[in-house]
């Protein structure tokens, strides 16, 4: 089995929207997930599998207007996870 491959997007959004983003990626199982970078600037990195490109940017474009996200550049750096 090979691994997966995952494409990665940066994203602000209101501090106060970041659980309804992870509640929505959480309900499409598996197509995307978010981890909060740096909570105070509600910088989230969203991650889904290459094979899921289409799936995963309708949605972004989606919650990007209707949570009020920003896609922005990668930071200089990501933490491990």
């Amino acid at each position: 089995m090979t691994p997966s491959v995952f494409s990665k997007r940066y994203f602000r959004l209101p501090r106060a929207e970041i659980g309804h983003l992870r509640f929505i990626l959480e309900s499409y199982d598996g197509l995307a997930f978010a981890r909060t970078l740096d909570r105070d600037s509600a910088l989230v990195e969203i991650a889904y599998p290459e094979n899921r490109c289409e799936d995963a940017a309708v949605l972004l474009r989606a919650l990007t207007a209707e949570i009020g996200m920003q896609e922005v550049a990668a930071p200089e750096q990501v933490p491990p996870i």
